[in-house]
């Protein structure tokens, strides 16, 4: 009978607990409010707050009525079998995603708008990403038994790899040593024939007898390296345009030090974007040229074209846009982050020089997925000891680069925040009144469903403001999987519509599968835009205003942020 009095009190404890652990949980999320920009206090339906304590209470009462014998977890980062034999771990891992349960179902029924709503549930998923019990060795089953295995030896790479990581002063995702730019990634044969402060102009070799006669411009992202398009000769884009008999030019991007903390948005127009077209066109003799334009470089490549169709000025006969944002006013997750406050901020600390650091870009874009980029490696390295495996994306998405302040803090503003670029007249740059409806060339546009940096309905969305002839076709996976799909792979499918609704989602309810790489269909719809085969050239640059100065990928590329 003692025993179970003992029982019946600890019972009725839990019980307190139970609610001890809602009123505060309720109180967390009323002290968040302002702190995510929104009305000073939090609301909830009582309907929704009752549903959601009578679950709580009923999930948790059976966790403890099955005391150490809770349910293994689901979830992978508790799915080893060394979880499932240490009732303990198993116990605190049920609890620990029952109340993540229940915080991410608090969020959603706080009676917020959609935005408020928004950053409460990115606040309790970075919250509950960081306080898993994964993340910790003391509650961390899987890395105790390592501990135990290895006799201590897998703590003592931990904390070696940990010295080593705080000196580079990043997590590391991949074996680092096992890759070097220009060695084993960066690898298609070419030469630098052009630079100046911002970019060097890397121009490959051909490997066709002949080529078109437009030459074809790539303007990459300047917040990554070019080389995500050119990681192996199995699946570097570069490389396909290439063999496709585009004669390719590439910008590869200084990356910025103190000596252009300075440049603006504009010195990226004028003294990259147009330069590298012109300077394309004047080696290969071309009156036009067609360019493409990769996540921010299309965003670069496209208020380019604004401001040539401002100036009466066709030098790009067809133009491509990959994961691009031109109408910001679908950004996704990334809406969370910016509004007045933020911008004013960051105009404040660099909007008249310094640089906006690469680590800092690289962390945000990791915590958007933390589990998978933060977390996953710090258990790895640190708990495990373990040296994660060679992998070049991870490499590359390693290699982060700098911005200039005044040009991150006017993209800012102009995008993010106003969305100025479409709105005719609004955004100025280089004193042209920037009109994305006068830029009349065919574009092919493409976004990739999975998308959690340009959300496939914002890629969408240009469609909607570019006079020219468009198609649009949409690619399976995210942001970088999704454009660095090669045909030899056979992987994954596109889809297509010729027609342009309003809406994505009408565009999406009238599309037609294809299985394999969409850049089959891109190179079709490319050739009918090159113009006629010529000879193609046995030489780099030309002449000696534009001689080979130094072997692809150059040395802006391997400069380190």
């Amino acid at each position: 009978m003692n025993s179970e009095a003992n029982w019946a009190e600890a019972a009725q404890q839990f019980q307190r607990q139970l609610g001890q652990y809602w009123g505060q949980a309720l109180q967390s999320f009323q002290e968040a409010a302002p702190a995510a920009g929104a009305a000073p206090a939090l609301q909830f339906a009582p309907d929704k707050l009752k549903t959601l304590q009578d679950a709580y209470v009923r999930e948790a009462t059976d966790l403890w009525n099955h005391g150490l014998l809770a349910p293994t977890a689901k979830d992978k980062r508790f799915a080893s079998d060394a979880w499932a034999r240490n009732p303990v771990a198993a116990f605190s891992a049920a609890v620990y995603l029952l109340n993540a349960r229940t915080l991410l179902g608090l969020a959603e029924a706080a009676d917020a708008d959609a935005r408020t709503k928004g950053r409460l549930r990115f606040a309790v998923e970075q919250w509950m990403a960081a306080s898993a019990p994964s993340n910790f060795m003391a509650l961390n089953a899987e890395a105790q038994q390592k501990a135990i295995e290895t006799k201590g030896e897998s703590i003592a790479r931990g904390m070696q790899n940990l010295l080593a990581d705080l000196q580079q002063g990043h997590v590391s995702m991949t074996d680092e040593s096992a890759f070097e730019v220009g060695r084993n990634v960066a690898t298609t044969e070419g030469a630098v024939v052009f630079a100046n402060e911002l970019f060097q102009l890397v121009e490959y070799k051909p490997l066709t007898k002949q080529v078109y006669e437009r030459p074809y411009l790539v303007v990459p992202p300047c917040i990554n390296k070019f080389y995500i398009l050119d990681l192996q000769p199995e699946n570097s884009l570069i490389r396909y345009l290439v063999e496709q008999g585009h004669r390719t030019f590439v910008v590869s991007w200084r990356n910025p030090d103190a000596a252009l903390q300075d440049k603006t948005w504009d010195d990226y127009i004028k003294d990259a974007a147009l330069k590298a077209i012109s300077v394309t066109q004047e080696i290969a003799g071309a009156k036009q040229i067609n360019a493409l334009g990769f996540c921010v470089g299309g965003t670069i490549l496209g208020t380019a074209l604004a401001v040539l169709a401002a100036r009466g000025e066709k030098p790009v006969a067809s133009a491509t846009l990959l994961t691009t944002f031109l109408d910001f006013s679908d950004t996704g997750i990334l809406d969370l982050f910016v509004d007045d406050a933020f911008v004013g901020f960051k105009e404040m600390q660099l909007g008249q020089g310094g640089l906006l650091k690469g680590q800092e870009l690289a962390s945000t874009f990791s915590f958007l997925r933390p589990n998978d980029l933060v977390w996953n490696y710090v258990v790895g390295n640190y708990l495990k000891g373990e040296t994660p495996p060679p992998f070049d994306l991870l490499y590359w998405n390693s290699d982060s680069t700098n911005l200039p302040g005044p040009m991150y803090t006017w993209y800012l503003r102009n995008t993010y925040l106003e969305n100025n670029l479409v709105k005719p007249g609004k955004a100025v740059v280089l004193g042209e009144k920037i009109d994305l409806s006068k830029v009349d060339v065919p574009v092919y546009i493409y976004g990739s469903r999975e998308d959690h940096i340009v959300p496939i309905a914002g890629a969408y969305a240009s469609v909607k403001h570019l006079a020219g002839k468009k198609r649009f076709v949409m690619g399976a996976s995210g942001h970088i999987a999704g454009v660095i799909n090669p045909p030899s792979k056979n992987k994954r499918s596109y889809w297509t519509n010729d027609k342009l609704p309003a809406s994505f989602e009408q565009w999406q309810a009238g599309t037609k599968e294809h299985p394999g790489s969409w850049w089959t269909d891109w190179s079709h719809w490319l050739k009918a835009h090159a113009g006629k085969q010529i000879a193609a050239p046995k030489t780099y640059g030309k002449g000696a205003k534009y001689k080979a100065m130094e072997p692809a990928p150059g040395s802006y590329v391997k400069a380190k942020a």
